[in-house]
């Protein structure tokens, strides 16, 4: 049993009578697919995120899929996207038939920004950015670099929730915007789900006929689609948490901001850099530290429990060997998987469970 859990579901969850009474209506009323609470949750992501459109999806993978199918990338096409995510953000490149073209982080986690250009090519047809950890690809210079390239953007905001980069919020970049639902997302439903936002009438017009096989209604098919319908009951619970969102990120940025005072004055673990430009929604709240596994190990003995994003660089794995790129072509990327270790952050940790954190690291570098 950890003192401290990374898990905040059963918390979040632990009263769930007034989601069972909306489910209930939803049962007697039968009205289970793209059913009224798929219109409801959508009008009020679009209003939240302060965009026209957003479309209810399966899945925050599918968020970044359809959008790229869209836009009519196949085979034969490559998409430029960052060399350090998660696995879902190459792998809805891949499903399109497209090659996926990866490109080295910075320190902030996300995409670096200097080294796009050289990875463009005449069969380059998107670049997707990946808002990592919820922290903001410098989006202004990628869109200008988009632009100059006559470049679709389709941003990859699973994490990115309410983050925001000189004002401007993940979502409202590119033609399109991919956000996840998953349990352990900020905005999160019962099991898999996503949205993908826009303000392009005739992009959530192609997206609404992809996520339904096609149909323009039950007996005509227009185009050739899919079968990623966000479900009306992940629909009911989105409903029930899309209003606590805000507070829900204001928690995770004060307990961010508690631990970087804290880890600031201890050698042997350096708080990432935090651009004043950027507002960070700490989906991850990550550190560089010195004997990571050591630390990481210390931890789970001390009760606390951390994780590792990610300790095998997404290149080097065995089911991404087919894009040849050999060890060491991503340094930057390589370093994180050896450095970076992740801690709690979620709107249910305490002071107390904080300073256990922060005192766990304190100790095993004082005792190094």
């Amino acid at each position: 049993m950890y003192k401290v859990r990374y898990s905040y579901l059963a918390q979040q969850f632990a009263d769930p009578r007034a989601i069972f009474e909306k489910l209930a209506e939803l049962v007697t009323s039968g009205d289970f697919t793209l059913g009224r609470p798929v219109a409801e949750f959508e009008a009020r992501f679009a209003a939240m995120l302060g965009v026209r459109h957003a479309i209810g999806v399966g899945s925050g993978t599918d968020a970044i899929k359809l959008p790229l199918k869209a836009l009519g990338i196949g085979p034969g096409d490559e998409v430029v996207t960052a060399a350090n995510t998660f696995i879902a953000t190459v792998g809805a490149i891949a499903e399109t038939g497209a090659r996926p073209i990866l490109v080295d982080c910075d320190d902030s986690f996300c995409l670096d920004v200097t080294k796009l250009e050289e990875a463009l090519t005449p069969r380059t047809k998107a670049i997707v950015p990946v808002q990592f950890t919820g922290e903001m690809t410098d989006m202004p210079r990628l869109m200008a670099i988009a632009a100059r390239h006559n470049l679709p953007v389709v941003e990859d905001a699973c994490q990115g929730i309410f983050a925001e980069i000189e004002g401007r919020r993940a979502g409202q970049w590119g033609v399109a915007s991919a956000f996840s639902l998953h349990p352990l997302k900020n905005l999160n439903v019962w099991g898999d789900g996503g949205v993908v936002v826009t303000d392009d009438a005739a992009m959530d017009a192609k997206l609404r006929l992809l996520r339904n096989h096609g149909l323009v209604n039950r007996d005509e098919v227009a185009i050739l689609g899919c079968n990623s319908r966000l479900d009306s009951v992940q629909a009911v619970v989105g409903n029930w948490l899309v209003g606590q969102t805000e507070a829900i990120t204001a928690a995770r940025i004060a307990n961010a901001a508690y631990y970087d005072a804290a880890f600031r004055d201890i050698p042997g673990v350096r708080v990432p850099p935090r651009r004043p430009s950027s507002k960070r929604v700490y989906h991850l709240y990550m550190l560089f530290a010195e004997r990571r596994d050591r630390l990481f190990e210390h931890c789970l003995q001390q009760g606390i429990e951390a994780k590792i994003h990610y300790p095998i660089p997404l290149y080097q794995q065995e089911g991404l060997k087919s894009l040849g790129y050999a060890p060491g072509t991503f340094p930057v990327t390589d370093r994180h998987a050896r450095e970076v270790i992740s801690f709690p952050v979620d709107q249910y940790l305490t002071r107390d469970q904080q300073d256990l954190v922060i005192d766990a690291v304190r100790g095993f570098y004082r005792g190094a």
